[in-house]
């Protein structure tokens, strides 16, 4: 599968959700103290992202 989200320590030991498309960083999520919270960002993304509506700046 070319794309995948991955939990990774930031440099401040927090957790953070990126998602990878290629091996390449598409977009990631705010710090967590614990892996958890990562996962439940995850978790929002996959519920709430697909009814998202796209929002063009002109």
């Amino acid at each position: 599968m070319a794309h995948k989200f991955v939990i990774e320590k930031n440099k401040a030991g927090e957790f953070v959700a990126k998602f990878k498309y290629n091996s390449e960083t598409i977009f990631w999520t705010e710090g967590y103290s614990s892996k958890a919270g990562a996962k439940n960002a995850i978790e929002s993304v996959l519920k709430n992202g697909p009814g998202a509506e796209i929002e063009e700046a002109e």
